[in-house]
C-alpha cells in the first residue's frame, strides 16, 4: 500500500499549493526510502539497508532524464509554445476579434459568436490558452458589457472559447499524450478535430439558444462606420487570411503526411516571424521575449515531466500500479466500468490539478490497463484530452477562470465568472460522451 499512500499524500501537498515538480520529486524520494525499509524489514535487514535500498531505485533516474531529453515527439512542445507567443505579441487576436465584431455584431449574441469564431482560429494557430483568454479578456469583454451582454454570458463565453486551445490541433496536451501512449501525434491531431469542431458548434448553439429565449442577455450590436458592408467583409477576410494560411501550412503538412508534427512546428515558427514582419510588430525585443516566455513555460512543462518519471518509477515500484489495475480490471462492465470510472476521476480531479500533472501521473496508470483490455489508445487518447479541457473551466481552480478575473473589469465578480462557464462545461460533458458512445459519429473507428 506505499505506493497508493504516496499517491494522496503527492496529491494533498499539490492542493496545499507546493510546487509540482518539486512535490512529484520529494515524495518519490520519501517514499522510496520508506518503500526500501518496508522491504528490508520484510526480510530481516537493518533500516540503514532499507534505505540503500530505496536510493537504488533512482539508478536508472539518469538514463530515464537523458531519454526525455532524446525523445523527438516532446520537441515540438517549445516550438508550438513558441510559435504561439509570437503571434500573441503580433496583436492577432485583436484584428480578428475587431472583424469578426463587423462581421457578426448586428445578429442577437452576435458578438459572442465572433468571440467564439476568433477562439477557435486563436487555438488553431497560437493554442496558448493563458493568451487567448487574456486577449478577448481585454478586448472583448469591456465591448460586449457596453452593449448590455449578461456578465455570465459574456465571461463563459470568452473563458470557453479560450480553452479551445487544448483540443483544436496543434494542442500542447496532444503532444503530451502522443508521448506518454506512444502515438504519432499526426492521428491525435486528425482524430481530435471533428470533436474539436462539434464543441465550438455546441458553444455557438447555446449562444443562439439562449440569446433567441432571453432577449435581453445578449441584444443585437449596430456598429457605427464609415466604411460599406462590402468593405468590412473585404477586411474581415484579409484579417481572417494569414492566420488561416498558417494554420493550413501546420496542419495540412501534418495531415498530408508532408512533414511530421515536430516538423511542421518550426514551419509555424516561421510563419509567425512572417506574420510578425507582415504586421510590422517584429522586433529584436520582441523575439527576445517570446523566447524567454518560450524557455519559461518549456522548462516548467520538463521539470513536471522529470519529476513525474521519478514518481512513477517509485509508485510502479512499491506495487501501487498492480494494486490499481487489479481494481480497474475488476470493475462491473469490465471496458465500460473502466472508461466510465476513468473519466469521472480525471473529471474530479481536474477541479483541483493541472492537466500537465493529470498527463503524466494519473494517464500512465491507465494506459497499460487500457491496453490490456483492449480499448482503441487513439480513442481513449481523444477522450482524455477532451476531458482534460474541461479542467480549464471547472471551478475553483481552472486557470481560464483566473487568466479571465486577472484582466475583467471590477464591475465582474468571481461568483459571476463560475456562474457563467457552468452552461459552457455541461456542453463539454455533453461532447464528451458522444465521442465515449458514439465515437463513429466522429470518424474514429474504436475496433482498430
Amino acid at each position: 500500500m506505499v505506493g497508493i499512500i504516496m499517491f494522496f499524500a503527492a496529491l494533498l501537498m499539490l492542493l496545499l499549493g507546493f510546487p509540482v515538480a518539486f512535490t512529484f520529486g520529494a515524495v518519490s524520494v520519501f517514499f522510496a526510502m520508506i518503500g526500501g525499509i518496508v522491504e528490508a524489514l520484510q526480510y530481516d535487514q537493518t533500516i540503514w539497508e532499507g534505505f540503500i535500498i530505496g536510493k537504488d531505485m533512482f539508478g536508472f533516474m539518469p538514463f530515464r532524464i537523458f531519454s526525455i531529453m532524446q525523445n523527438t515527439i516532446l520537441m515540438a512542445v517549445p516550438l508550438f509554445i513558441f510559435m504561439g507567443i509570437v503571434l500573441q505579441k503580433t496583436k492577432l487576436a485583436e484584428r480578428l476579434l475587431e472583424s469578426m465584431g463587423f462581421l457578426f455584431g448586428e445578429v442577437r449574441g452576435g458578438l459572442a459568436i465572433s468571440t467564439i469564431l476568433v477562439g477557435t482560429l486563436l487555438a488553431a494557430s497560437t493554442g496558448v490558452v493563458g493568451a487567448s483568454v487574456v486577449a478577448m479578456g481585454v478586448i472583448s469583454l469591456p465591448v460586449m458589457l457596453k452593449y448590455g451582454y449578461n456578465k455570465e454570458l459574456a465571461t463563459g463565453t470568452i473563458c470557453a472559447a479560450g480553452t479551445l486551445g487544448q483540443i483544436i490541433p496543434p494542442s500542447i496536451i496532444l503532444i503530451i499524450l502522443g508521448d506518454v501512449f506512444q502515438l504519432p501525434v499526426g492521428d491525435l491531431f486528425k482524430a481530435a478535430l471533428f470533436p474539436g469542431l462539434t464543441l465550438v458548434i455546441g458553444y455557438i448553439l447555446l449562444i443562439l439558444i439562449a440569446a433567441f429565449f432571453m432577449k435581453d442577455i445578449a441584444p443585437p450590436v449596430s456598429v457605427q462606420s464609415t466604411e460599406s458592408k462590402a468593405k468590412q467583409i473585404l477586411n474581415a477576410l484579409l484579417a481572417v487570411a494569414p492566420p488561416l494560411i498558417l494554420i493550413v501550412l501546420v496542419l495540412g503538412s501534418i495531415f498530408s503526411g508532408i512533414a511530421t508534427p515536430t516538423e511542421s512546428s518550426a514551419v509555424g515558427c516561421v510563419g509567425a516571424i512572417v506574420l510578425a514582419l507582415l504586421y510590422r510588430s517584429f522586433s529584436f525585443k520582441m523575439l527576445h521575449e517570446a523566447a524567454l516566455g518560450t524557455v519559461t513555460v518549456t522548462a516548467m512543462v520538463f521539470g513536471i515531466l522529470i519529476g513525474a518519471t521519478a514518481f512513477s518509477m517509485v509508485f510502479s515500484y512499491t506495487g501501487g500500479e498492480e494494486i490499481v489495475e487489479a481494481f480497474m480490471l475488476g470493475l462491473p462492465g469490465e471496458k465500460w466500468g473502466f472508461i466510465i470510472l476513468s473519466m469521472v476521476a480525471i473529471l474530479v480531479l481536474g477541479f483541483f490539478i493541472d492537466f500537465v500533472e493529470i498527463s503524466y501521473i494519473i494517464v500512465p496508470i491507465l494506459v497499460p490497463i487500457a491496453e490490456a483490455i483492449g480499448i482503441n489508445p487513439v480513442w481513449f487518447a481523444i477522450l482524455i484530452a477532451m476531458n482534460l479541457q474541461t479542467s480549464f473551466l471547472t471551478p475553483p481552480f481552472g486557470f481560464s477562470l483566473f487568466y479571465l478575473k486577472g484582466v475583467a473589469p471590477p464591475g465582474v465578480r468571481t461568483v459571476q465568472i463560475y456562474r457563467g462557464v457552468i452552461p459552457f462545461i455541461l456542453i463539454q460533458i455533453v461532447v464528451l460522451m458522444m465521442l465515449m458512445f458514439y465515437p463513429a459519429f466522429f470518424g474514429i473507428d474504436i475496433m482498430h
